[in-house]
């Protein structure tokens, strides 16, 4: 009987090699652009903090703190941290556990019963028993393996979601630093247009006292300093609101968000924005840097390999248990040689019938496969339009930002020669006041437009999935 189990046993394992769980892995493809498919790898590697590309020094502490203190980031590392518990516990049913155990037992007998107890066999008997367990499952068809491969995917791509909210991250105080600039540069043009027409004001005040010019032209002039004074109130509004929402960003505690600040570094006059230049044979790379797509391209792997570990409940499930101690009615002779007991059991078992349950997991694992080969599709897709959308955005701005920065100069001179015609008598106060909320607009724009810039360039990295060393 040994023999013939021992000889079937065999024979499952010889199978084993034959058993097929699993379908191979397919990689999504498509139409993709030329660039994709160029031999070799951009000799360029991963820059991760590609914001200190801006030069900012202050900007560079606010997303250190920021990557220290995050609580959106802080819960993608628990995260992490989780599937890798959750991979140690799946690796684990690779191996044989092993286990200790001793008991106590008293028991007592009955006189009545239908078997009585045998001439001088006491009714009441202690037991003692000690053993070491163990137990193993022979993983001829590849469950577990499956299982921690599928474990094995989960983490990593939770690692690659860590790493998108990273860079997300730093993108969004990238951009919520600069807004905050730009609020800070637009307040600063308003005060200073207020300081300039205040000053015109108390001016022509006097000439307005000696019957110089009319109470109209005064007026005007008068309400005109009362909508630059109307501009300061919401401008600082939203930036007090940028800058709490950079706070939380920056992770900091509800007492700093409502009484501190974030600190930044002044605007530099005559200021150049970034000519940011992505090298060539970056989409070649981008299923290797883009975190998102690594995450969907892991999620496709773990559902794959629950396809494969779904079929194998179709196999037979081979388990080996045993175990080696003693056992005594007193414990001083718990350990000595007659109290040794041992056991060493095989178990086969084959499902026969459940109802079409085994077959509908398999079809469930491979619908879930299905979808993560279109999320994984749809990432690539998403990954090329915002790729595209950021070189083209950031080229765009630029032009923008240096077409306001002309009319800025341009508006500024035009004043100047407004103010003197006003002088000579050749022009009207009209054409002064139109001169100066021109210019007002155009440099609450150009700050505007600075932010749109660099915006652009945050979103070109992360969009990249990092910056780049040349």
């Amino acid at each position: 009987m040994f023999k013939r189990s021992t000889l079937i046993v065999l024979s499952l394992i010889g199978l084993s090699g034959c058993a097929s769980t699993g379908s191979p892995l397919q990689p999504a493809t498509g139409e993709l652009p030329a660039a994709w498919a160029a031999e070799g790898r951009a000799e360029s590697g991963i820059d991760k903090a590609w914001w200190k590309l801006y030069g900012d020094p202050q900007l560079d502490r606010l997303v250190d703190e920021a990557l220290a203190q995050n609580s959106n980031l802080a819960l993608a590392v628990a995260r992490v941290d989780e599937a890798r518990a959750q991979l140690g516990m799946t690796r684990s049913n690779e191996w044989p556990s092993v286990d200790a155990n001793f008991t106590r037992s008293r028991q007592q007998s009955s006189e009545s019963s239908s078997m009585p107890l045998p001439p001088g066999t006491p009714r009441e008997r202690n037991d003692y028993r000690a053993t070491l367990n163990v137990a193993y499952e022979l993983d001829l068809w590849g469950r577990l393996r499956h299982t921690t491969a599928a474990a094995r995917a989960d983490l990593l791509a939770n690692e690659a979601a860590r790493e998108t909210v990273r860079i997300t991250l730093a993108a969004d105080v990238v951009q919520g630093y600069f807004a905050l600039r730009a609020f800070d540069e637009q307040i600063a043009a308003t005060q200073r247009a207020l300081a300039t027409r205040s000053e015109w004001l108390g001016l022509q005040k006097l000439r307005f006292e000696e019957g110089v010019i009319s109470e109209f032209d005064f007026r005007q002039l008068e309400a005109d300093v009362a909508a630059a004074h109307a501009q300061l109130p919401s401008l600082a509004l939203q930036r007090g609101q940028q800058e709490n929402a950079l706070a939380v960003l920056l992770g900091r505690s509800p007492k700093a968000i409502y009484e501190g600040a974030v600190g930044r570094h002044p605007e530099e006059a005559g200021s150049v924005p970034l000519a940011l230049v992505a090298p060539a044979g970056l989409p070649s790379e981008l299923l290797l840097r883009r975190p998102d797509l690594i995450e969907a391209e892991q999620r496709l792997i773990a559902a794959n390999a629950r396809i494969a570990a779904a079929r194998t409940a179709l196999f037979p499930s081979i388990s080996l248990t045993g175990y080696l101690g003693s056992e005594s009615a007193v414990l001083r002779n718990l350990f000595s040689g007659p109290a040794g007991i041992w056991s060493l059991a095989a178990a086969i078992a084959q499902p026969i019938f459940a109802g079409g349950k085994l077959k509908a997991g398999i079809d469930a694992a491979e619908a879930r496969e299905r979808q993560a080969l279109i999320q994984y599709q749809q990432a690539i897709q998403t990954a090329f339009k915002e790729v595209r959308n950021a070189i083209l955005a950031q080229v765009k701005m630029r032009e923008r930002f240096e077409a306001e920065e002309r009319r800025v100069v341009a508006l500024r001179q035009s004043l100047h020669l407004a103010k003197l015609r006003y002088e000579n008598g050749v022009a009207s106060q009209l054409d002064v006041l139109d001169s100066e909320r021109n210019l007002l607009n155009a440099e609450q724009n150009r700050a505007d437009a600075q932010r749109a810039q660099r915006a652009a360039i945050a979103d070109l990295f992360k969009a990249l999935g990092g910056g780049w060393k040349s």
